[in-house]
């Protein structure tokens, strides 16, 4: 009742993806999703508005606290 229930961690091909911030040079949007290494094609996942943001999606990921690539 009183205790916040832990996020599950979600999975993603570790071998074929990895994590990736697209953000806009226009509008500095910032959305967090993970790219094909062979294709190059993007998987949108969440929008980053704060730096929690960024923390929730790693979180739910399990992603280390190594520097996620931005991308424009």
């Amino acid at each position: 009742m009183f205790f916040k229930k832990k996020p599950e961690t979600q999975s993603y091909d570790k071998e074929n993806q990895k994590p990736v911030i697209r953000a806009s040079i226009c509008t500095g949007e910032k959305v967090a999703g993970f790219q094909d290494i062979r294709t190059g094609t993007f998987r949108e996942v969440m929008l980053i508005r704060t730096p929690g943001d960024l923390e929730e999606f790693r979180q739910l990921y399990g992603i280390g606290e190594r520097e996620i690539p931005t991308q424009y």
